[in-house]
């Protein structure tokens, strides 16, 4: 049986995968962050919390990785822990800058003197593109293409982008990239405008809200359905050579498109709720970025098959639900009191 450690399994992107690797029949290690509030509920959510095994690890501090390691013994690690809202890193810089790009030299580092012969997944992210896509007339990037990135996370990324490839080179560890355009699902944050446009939709057309507030509905993105995402990044580990591959959709919608679509399902005109609010504006904002994803659909057999309008379709049908199940007094399944305790994490940390 394959073992594999993923950092950030409770994001929307690891917790994803672990479902994926599990039913592939893995051993599935992930590493959390010890918070005072437990945020297990997407590992609950996908019923495959009690399927994994859990691991406190700190991204800032070297030992806890190597012990994360030496737990879990994986011939893979996906790393997809980070810093990964773009807003935030304008207000975080420098702890954006360690953990979200210094992190994959520790992690990297470890793996070399652990278990070289582990396989690494780095999630690296279309962002680093930035002004490039404005550039270049808005064409589709490829993994030829420079990057010009316009925030702190962009820039973090790109630093662990170029140390995978530099201990891929200098050490020989099968380390690949995966330059991810944007993707969405149910799952996403709250911060994220997919799920934030799809949250307040559902509440507006359910009387619970009156408007809802963004920023730039100009920009333009390249927005996949998450769950096959992550199938890409398994692809990539399984290839016999190491690469990097650009995952995308092919196609890029603004966010007006986005706010349109998500009203038109549940039958509201969205111009007599959305307000454009420049606090939500950005000190650098990218203006559109667009994937092509050829070479991970010729080298590792990997297409989008979910599209722009069936994701948005999907997201809104899945608020709408979770707020009328609220309204008939149902909890939500990432309520407070639904959170697996701290407890249940620790016995089980105990036994390994």
């Amino acid at each position: 049986m394959k073992k594999a450690l993923i950092t950030g399994i409770t994001g929307q992107d690891g917790a994803y995968l672990a479902k994926f690797l599990l039913d592939k029949g893995y051993d599935v290690y992930g590493t959390y962050r010890r918070l005072s509030t437990p945020n297990f509920w997407r590992l609950e959510y996908l019923e495959v919390f009690d399927k994994v095994n859990l691991i406190p690890a700190d991204l800032s501090d070297t030992g806890s990785i190597v012990e994360a390691l030496k737990i879990s013994q994986p011939d893979e690690v996906y790393h997809l822990a980070a810093q990964s809202f773009v807003g935030a890193s304008f207000e975080t810089p420098v702890a954006t800058g360690d953990v979200t790009g210094l992190a994959v030299t520790r992690i990297l580092e470890a793996i070399r003197q652990t278990c070289p012969e582990t396989k690494f997944y780095f999630a690296a992210t279309s962002e680093m593109f930035g002004k490039t896509g404005l550039l270049n007339g808005g064409k589709s990037l490829n993994e030829g293409d420079f990057f010009y990135p316009m925030s702190p996370y962009a820039a973090a990324k790109l630093y662990g982008y170029w140390i995978t490839r530099i201990y891929r080179e200098a050490y020989g560890i099968f380390a690949v990239n995966g330059i991810l355009f944007n993707h969405e699902s149910p799952l996403r944050g709250l911060e994220f405008v997919t799920r934030k446009v799809a949250n307040e939709v559902a509440k507006i057309s359910l009387g619970l809200s009156k408007e809802l507030r963004l920023g730039n509905l100009e920009a333009k993105r390249d927005w996949g359905y998450a769950p096959e995402y992550v199938e890409a990044m398994w692809l990539m580990l399984q290839q016999k050579e190491p690469d990097d591959y650009v995952i995308a959709t092919g196609e890029a919608h603004s966010v007006k498109e986005l706010v349109e679509k998500a009203f038109g399902i549940v039958g509201l005109d969205w111009k007599e709720y959305v307000k454009v609010d420049r606090r939500f504006f950005r000190p650098l904002d990218v203006p559109c970025l667009v994937g092509d994803y050829s070479k991970a659909k010729r080298k590792i057999g990997w297409e989008p098959r979910t599209r722009f309008d069936k994701l948005i379709e999907i997201m809104v049908e899945e608020e709408v639900d979770r707020w009328e199940r609220w309204l008939r007094g149902e909890r939500f399944p990432w309520d407070a009191p639904n959170y697996p305790s701290e407890n249940r994490i620790l016995t089980r940390a105990l036994r390994m």
